[in-house]
């Protein structure tokens, strides 16, 4: 039996994927929350406290859309005609973020208010933006002829705007969580008060997606609510409310300072395997599966031994940065 390179770059994407949404998901709930806290002090430290990673953070996006380019030209090239318009919106959030992120240490006290506007609206965009690229992936996109077949809006819907919202509360949150694991009091005594909010949100949207979704797709239905996947697929839901429990009492106890945000990291692994689930194996549903996407077994074989050097060298520095700026961040120290 030969190596099915087809599957082993979709789990390179799926992985590259993920770590995006851990690692960049929380330094853009930081700008998410920063409306939340009005102290100049306390924004700072918010900042600061992602300072030494973000950058790198996003480095797992520019993998990802690489990997789908190169492995599944097809799904590349009908997802970016299809979502032009959220994808070109998320990277204006993207820019404006990474610009407000630089220049607000820098500015005199009369414009930074200004970038931390320009910090929060670029944080909000591309999250939304994101959001609505999954909630338009889930209710699927139409091809023709290996090519998109709807409209420029056609990912303008109600369940896509929500995903959008949803996505939003879920970064939020990971945000708090990484500032009860990276702040003191006050502020991280006031970040477990909104985690606690946050969280509430988040579960009455996945009751909401998880109802909405099915209801909207028999497909979905079938590979959820039929026998015997429901047996097998049943601790997904029952994972989420344990692990959510848990995160509930943790964010109580003031002694408890990396596991809620180790907790949140679980919901978004829950939220994405659920994701995962409903989809499989479409790489662009309903119709195109990620064999029918792929490249020619010639490219996707002479691209695999550089992502198999480069991955293990971004997580040698990935764990290196984080290792090195571990520990709590006080006031008055950080980015200057």
């Amino acid at each position: 039996m030969g190596i099915d390179l087809s599957l082993i770059w979709f789990v390179i994407i799926v992985f590259a994927t993920l770590m995006y949404i851990v690692m960049d998901g929380f330094d853009l709930g930081i700008g998410i929350l920063f409306p939340a806290v009005k102290n100049a002090t306390d924004r700072d430290v918010m900042v600061n406290s992602v300072a030494p990673v973000w950058d790198g953070n996003e480095t797992w996006l520019v993998l990802g859309g690489a990997a789908l380019f190169g492995a599944f030209p097809l799904a590349y090239a009908v997802i970016v005609d299809a979502l032009t318009i959220p994808l070109t919106l998320m990277l204006i959030g993207l820019i404006f973020r990474g610009v407000a992120f630089e220049f607000r240490f820098k500015a005199t006290p009369a414009h930074r208010p200004f970038w931390d506007k320009a910090f929060t609206g670029g944080s909000v965009l591309a999250t939304f933006s994101q959001g609505v690229v999954v909630g338009a992936v889930i209710n699927g996109i139409p091809v023709s002829a290996h090519s998109y077949a709807g409209g420029a809006f056609d990912w303008l819907t109600p369940f896509t705007l929500f995903c959008g919202f949803g996505l939003m509360m879920s970064y939020a949150l990971l945000g708090a969580t990484w500032l009860i694991m990276k702040s003191v009091n006050p502020l991280a005594g006031r970040m477990r008060r909104c985690a606690r909010t946050l969280l509430l949100i988040l579960l009455a949207v996945f009751a909401v997606i998880s109802l909405w979704t099915p209801l909207s797709h028999p497909a979905i239905a079938a590979r959820w609510f039929t026998l015997p996947n429901l047996c097998y697929l049943l601790p997904v839901p029952g994972l989420v409310a344990l692990l959510s429990l848990w995160q509930w009492r943790k964010l109580d106890d003031p002694r408890s300072h990396r596991l809620p945000f180790i907790l949140t990291l679980g919901l978004m692994f829950l939220g994405f395997a659920g994701l995962g689930i409903s989809i499989w194996p479409h790489i662009i549903p309903p119709a195109v599966t990620l064999w029918q996407a792929a490249a020619p077994v010639q490219s996707q074989g002479f691209m695999l031994p550089g992502a198999l050097l480069i991955i293990p060298i971004i997580l040698v520095y990935t764990f290196w940065s984080y290792y090195v700026f571990r520990g709590k961040v006080q006031h008055g120290e950080g980015y200057h």
